[in-house]
């Protein structure tokens, strides 16, 4: 049973209240709470080939937000604890907000600028200060609406950009939305990617290309958290009764 922790963020902001941010001071007392417990940083990759007891924390961030530089990275360092981007390469250099269902409604309002992806010089400058720079597709779809041909593309594409804009492999990718299925994860072993990382409701990991994370958010406050990261409740979210649980409030929301 590994007891490796793969959290998700997205973004940090003092004031942006999207579900996908959270605050740099929570984000400081999360990071905190685990590095005191023994919990050591390594990356997204490193972390899914760990040994099944070693007590690692892999933070990772979806979507390469500029705040993650400016907000996360100091805070980071001092844990001296690396992190994992994900980034949609289509939209890193393209000096406007990212742009795609679930965060379209921000555009044209006071944090627009929330939306600000890093450039590939700062996420090469995260690379060289060890942090893994990983494929979050090219264009952010829902990978399993794709047909064929173009999941292949956002698979390969989003994974040559990031070796070539980075001069090294590019090895773990995470699913937009967490949306992935077998023919999604058949498309993603034949690109070449060595792990991927999910969004499950179950926390066992079923490979290195479906790989849990907990996804932290605006509303998780310090009670919130702890629960989370709780070892009973990670235990109880890879069990199969959680499983079960699960099956049965699904069929009682029919």
């Amino acid at each position: 049973m590994t007891n490796a922790i793969v959290l998700c963020y997205h973004a940090l902001s003092p004031t942006w209240d999207a579900d996908l941010s959270t605050t740099p001071e929570r984000f400081e007392e999360q990071v905190a709470m685990l590095v005191r417990r023994g919990y050591r940083g390594v990356t997204f990759s490193e972390a899914v080939r760990a040994e099944p007891g070693d007590r690692t924390l892999a933070v990772t961030f979806d979507d390469a937000y500029r705040s993650v530089l400016e907000l996360a990275r100091p805070i980071l360092d001092r844990f001296e604890v690396p992190a994992t981007v994900f980034a949609p390469t289509a939209g890193i250099d393209a000096a406007r907000p990212l742009n795609w269902p679930g965060i379209d409604h921000w555009h044209r309002g006071p944090h627009e600028t929330e939306l600000t992806p890093m450039s590939w010089d700062e996420l090469r400058m995260l690379a060289t200060a060890g942090w893994e720079i990983g494929s979050h597709t090219v264009t952010h779809p829902r990978l399993t609406q794709l047909d064929d041909a173009t999941l292949s593309d956002e698979l390969t594409r989003s994974k040559a950009a990031c070796e070539q804009q980075l001069g090294s492999p590019c090895t773990s990718l995470a699913y937009p939305y967490g949306d992935f299925d077998a023919r999604v994860v058949a498309a993603t072993a034949g690109a070449g990617y060595g792990a991927a990382a999910t969004l499950p409701r179950r926390l066992s990991p079923a490979g290195a290309l479906q790989w849990p994370r907990i996804g932290v958010y605006r509303a998780d406050d310090e009670r919130r958290f702890r629960v989370k990261v709780s070892p009973t409740v990670r235990r109880l979210r890879r069990s199969a009764l959680w499983h079960a649980l699960e099956a049965s409030r699904g069929l009682l929301r029919r």
